[in-house]
């Protein structure tokens, strides 16, 4: 079953922005401060802050220098399995090789 989402990725971005923000100010820092600890520029912050644009590079370094990086490791899992049967499917996946057969 295919979920359905009423955000858009522009929203999903800014929410995102917003919160790298708040954890910012939470910390006292400047945005220069944290701009330097992820070794992005000033400008990327400044811009993801203000329109949520960023490279996921750039957000994934943001995330790295406030320590929540592994806020990360949920995304994009695969869905639990529903029945054994899926389970044994998933064990049973063929490998890719390469070059000819």
């Amino acid at each position: 079953m295919e979920r359905f989402s009423l955000r858009l990725p522009e929203q999903v971005s800014q929410t995102l922005a917003a919160r790298v923000k708040a954890l910012r100010l939470d910390r006292g820092w400047k945005q220069a401060t944290l701009a330097e600890r992820a070794g992005v520029s000033l400008a990327s912050l400044r811009r993801f802050e203000a329109s949520g644009r960023a490279s996921l590079q750039h957000v994934l370094l943001l995330a790295f220098a406030l320590h929540r990086l592994d806020d990360f490791d949920a995304l994009l899992l695969p869905p639990p399995a529903s029945s054994i049967a899926e389970l044994e499917a998933a064990e049973r996946k063929p490998v890719r090789r390469r070059g000819r057969v």
